[in-house]
């Protein structure tokens, strides 16, 4: 007599790793999925087709740690390739999909499976990026990560793109065109920002002869 009842229930929970470039999100992620594996529990990982930096189809880390998995060009390619057998669903890059991954991945969550998803929550501007926002909203668990500053050492949350001609958001590269910084050391801001901060420094309290910041 088996173990496990044919009506066994299984709780979906969503799960979010976040953090600049060079910060160990896709390895967080791969060590998740192994964990998974070895348990002998049904795993499928996606990743977006427009992601082919170290390899055409396997989710790679910077580190060279790589599982394999299916590029999909569409979030709504997620269910259409889903198993009946799945339990787990693991999503790199998430911040490259487009809209519809937030439905996409609370439906995977009320179906019972463990939804892992790994991404930029800034792009190179610290704006939030794509759908990130939803998905660290709706999460059950979120894990923010940070890399080093490649100009002080210090953690970094912020990911800087060498070279802003290009004002895409989405700008796939690498170390020849990225950097991990820190806040001190990232200073992007808009010119609005820029005319907000002078006009806060310049308002006094008067009563006690300091900044109101």
């Amino acid at each position: 007599m088996g173990s496990h009842p044919s009506n066994q229930f299984f709780s979906g929970n969503i799960e979010v790793v976040c953090g600049p470039m060079f910060s160990g999100k896709t390895e967080e992620l791969i060590r998740r999925v192994r964990r998974a594996q070895i348990a002998r529990q049904k795993v499928q990982i996606f990743k977006p087709a427009i992601d082919d930096r170290y390899h055409e189809s396997n989710v790679v880390s910077h580190s060279s740690l790589e599982v394999e998995a299916t590029p999909v060009k569409s979030s709504i390619d997620i269910l259409k390739k889903l198993y009946d057998t799945t339990r787990i669903v693991a999503i790199d890059e998430v911040q490259f999909f487009d809209e519809n991954i937030v439905t996409v991945v609370r439906k995977l969550a009320r179906r019972g499976i463990r939804v892992i998803c790994a991404g930029l929550d800034q792009d190179y501007r610290g704006a939030a990026f794509g759908p990130m926002p939803e998905l660290l909203c709706i999460a059950d668990l979120v894990n923010k990560v940070s890399a080093i500053c490649t100009v002080c050492g210090s953690p970094a949350t912020k990911t800087f793109r060498k070279n802003t001609n290009d004002e895409n958001q989405v700008l796939v590269g690498e170390t020849d065109v990225y950097e991990a910084r820190c806040r001190t050391h990232f200073d992007h801001y808009s010119e609005v920002e820029e005319d907000l901060l002078a006009y806060t420094v310049s308002i006094r309290n008067d009563d006690q002869g300091e900044l109101k910041l």
